[in-house]
């Protein structure tokens, strides 16, 4: 009779262990499922530079849907159009995080050196629909934060969203 026990135990843990998996992106996945965008606009900046070296600059307005203030330390992304990527950067906001209030929304600042990965050419061709796809957002938070200070981490990853109002200035200066 132990033996069967013994097999049953085994088979009852091995069940449990296979029966509850936690990906690694469950809180972007729940974010995505509700339809909640964290970012609300983009704004791109194209100088006489960008012709040569494919780089723009670029802010965003992110939302805050919650009732306790959330810090942006970190964003890693790729953005593009109808599943072709055309911006991808990571960004660290070192000493001068992003602070959304609750219920509130907060600009990025400019985030400088994007590259355009198709280049400049194909991505002038982007500006007129006048929105940009986030096809994958990881982004480092704090929630619960008390003006940008303390609060618990937690990593997103894998956040979409589709048809963010995109703006786009030149900057001849």
């Amino acid at each position: 009779m132990l033996p069967f026990k013994s097999f049953l135990f085994g088979l009852l843990a091995a069940s449990l262990a296979v029966a509850a998996p936690t990906p690694d992106n469950l809180l972007g996945e729940v974010i995505d499922a509700l339809g909640i965008g964290l970012v609300t606009s983009i704004e791109v900046t194209l100088t006489l530079d960008t012709l040569s070296d494919n780089l723009v600059s670029i802010s965003f307005e992110a939302q805050n849907p919650l009732p306790f203030e959330l810090t942006l330390d970190t964003v890693s992304t790729s953005a593009g159009l109808n599943g072709t990527t055309y911006a991808s950067f990571d960004h660290s906001f070192g000493l001068h995080p992003v602070v959304v209030p609750p219920l509130g929304k907060a600009n990025s600042g400019n985030i400088t050196n994007v590259p355009l990965t198709q280049g400049v050419d194909a991505s002038l061709a982007i500006i007129p629909f006048g929105v940009l796809d986030l096809q994958e957002v990881d982004i480092n938070v704090r929630a619960g934060s008390i003006f940008g200070i303390g609060g618990v981490p937690l990593v997103i990853s894998g956040l979409k969203q589709t048809n963010v109002p995109t703006t786009y200035n030149l900057d001849l200066s």
